[in-house]
């Protein structure tokens, strides 16, 4: 039986800083390391009070989002939910989304479907600062 087996914190590259906001941001994506075909997993953390620079929504992908630690906030359309550690939120396509972490931070795992595989660019819409108070 084929299986890939991964460390997402020591094989999956970390491009958070690649958002051009704070630089304890940690943003993994692990769907090609996985080899995975029909999916899209990543793993974020948050850093304790930080918002999320970009909100984002999908043409067809569906996305849920785990809080395996910390806590925070989830801003859906014109919703804002509190999150705790073991919530799943499930997010259909065509909802905007944008995440902030609370004091002890925010770590998520995300696992979205269909995989997009090189044409992310074409199903997602981002617009930064988004989410404003």
């Amino acid at each position: 039986m084929p299986f890939t087996r991964i460390n997402l914190k020591q094989d999956v590259d970390n491009f958070g800083p690649n958002f051009d906001g704070s630089p304890d941001l940690d943003f993994r994506a692990a769907t090609k390391p996985l080899e995975l075909e029909h999916s899209f997993l990543g793993y974020q953390r948050i850093p304790p009070g930080y918002r999320f620079p970009f909100g984002h929504t999908h043409d067809s992908q569906e996305e849920v989002y785990v809080v395996v630690g910390g806590s925070g906030r989830m801003k859906l359309d014109d919703e804002i939910i509190e999150l705790g550690k073991w919530d799943a939120v499930r997010v259909p396509p065509g909802t905007w989304r944008g995440y902030e972490a609370g004091p002890d931070g925010l770590e998520i795992l995300i696992s979205g479907a269909p995989n997009l595989g090189d044409q992310v660019r074409d199903d997602v819409t981002g617009q930064r600062d988004w989410w404003q108070d």
